[in-house]
């Protein structure tokens, strides 16, 4: 399953781009997900003694979230029956991140319910700081 792009946004401005915010969605369930992803991994090796840094094409293409329940849903019900969709794209990792965590504030992933009770994200954290568990 690919992403659905935003409208004038292409592969090539994602690749210029440092991440973006997704929302997959299961299309049997309607639950979502709210997440990010950085196109480019950042690694430091040592060369002939010295720090480097290197920077690899992340598996941005083919992620599909790192939520352990939307893994195991998306195992269950097939990837076919998910919607990936990049909402945003960031020239930084803080505007990224920044995004993230307000498109997540803004859905009120951790409290919002469907009309019997279910919760409408798999989102159970934002930012591994706040947890559904711990907000009434």
């Amino acid at each position: 399953m690919e992403w659905i792009l935003p409208k004038d946004i292409t592969e090539k401005d994602i690749l210029e781009s440092e991440g973006f915010v997704y929302l997959i969605t299961n299309l049997i369930t309607n639950k979502k997900y709210i997440g990010k992803k950085f196109v480019y991994s950042k690694r430091t090796k040592i060369i002939k003694g010295k720090k480097k840094k290197t920077k690899q094409i992340s598996d941005w293409k083919t992620y599909s979230g790192s939520c352990e329940s939307l893994t195991q849903d998306i195992q269950m019900f097939g990837m076919e029956n998910f919607k990936k969709e990049i909402l945003t794209i960031h020239r930084t990792r803080t505007e990224c991140n920044y995004t993230e965590l307000e498109q997540q504030i803004i859905y009120d992933v951790l409290r919002s319910k469907d009309d019997q009770g279910e919760f409408k994200y798999y989102n159970a954290n934002i930012a591994h700081k706040y947890f559904r568990n711990n907000i009434k």
